[in-house]
């Protein structure tokens, strides 16, 4: 699985499995196809409910913990110093692991100042319980906040980026200041896969629309985490490593 190296010299894999909407079993058995596929990147957060399912998921597959990335986040109901803490404990005791791969902040509250979530953010990295910090849903001014009273690395912002929903002032920014980007709903919650000009370039190339969308995202040096519950979609979302799109086609999906 190819990956990107964050700021910290992780290695982040660039497919993800997205857990949002998986519950009880049918996380479990999602989880177990993921992982027996060859899926090591797994992304989870405390308000998905979901955790524990995943904890058991990895425990009866019996995976490897150190091949694993793990993404889980903190609501932004507890971006108070305690409360940051207390969300990570939970994850870890849930994820049954002893520190998460990223920690996101799931989203802004203008309400807690950015300075006190992350000085929390940084007694859980010294203390070993999280590899590395990020953030969720971060406009480009949110985003020169953090880096200006953080003082551990912001490596990650996860944001819901698709071919019908581009924030590309927040990617250029990221790009520029070597923050990698996690796109959520990368398919769009299904609708962008009877966009015409997908289709067109999908079965010109004997691809899906999902396919190419993924490509596209991944082209452009993004991290995706399609959600799947099926052999087969699984499958099909890792097949999008081993062929490009033209400048051409990639210019045709950026102006959707």
């Amino acid at each position: 699985m190819e990956s990107v190296k964050l700021k910290s010299s992780s290695e982040m894999p660039i497919l993800g499995l997205g857990t949002w909407d998986l519950l009880g079993q049918a996380c479990v058995q999602a989880e177990k196809m993921a992982l027996n596929l060859g899926y090591t990147h797994i992304d989870t957060a405390w308000m998905y409910e979901n955790q524990g399912a995943i904890g058991d998921a990895l425990k009866e597959v019996g995976a490897d913990r150190e091949r694993l990335f793990i993404t889980s986040k903190v609501w932004n109901t507890h971006l108070h110093f305690d409360g940051v803490l207390e969300q990570c404990e939970e994850s870890l005791r849930d994820l049954q692991t002893s520190y998460l791969d990223l920690f996101l902040i799931h989203w802004p509250n203008e309400a807690v100042p950015l300075d006190e979530t992350f000085r929390a953010m940084k007694q859980l990295s010294d203390e070993g319980k999280v590899q590395n910090v990020g953030v969720s849903n971060f406009s480009v001014n949110l985003l020169e906040e953090s880096q200006s009273v953080s003082e551990v690395p912001i490596t990650v912002n996860q944001i819901k980026y698709h071919p019908g929903e581009q924030k590309r002032d927040v990617l250029k920014w990221c790009n520029e200041h070597r923050v990698a980007v996690t796109a959520y709903t990368p398919l769009g919650r299904g609708e962008i896969l009877v966009e015409p000009t997908l289709v067109e370039i999908a079965e010109r190339l004997s691809k899906t629309p999902g396919q190419v969308a993924l490509r596209w995202l991944v082209q452009q040096g993004m991290v995706v985490i399609p959600k799947a519950s099926s052999v087969g979609h699984l499958k099909e979302n890792m097949d999008v490593f081993d062929w490009f799109l033209s400048e051409v086609d990639m210019e045709r999906v950026d102006k959707l």
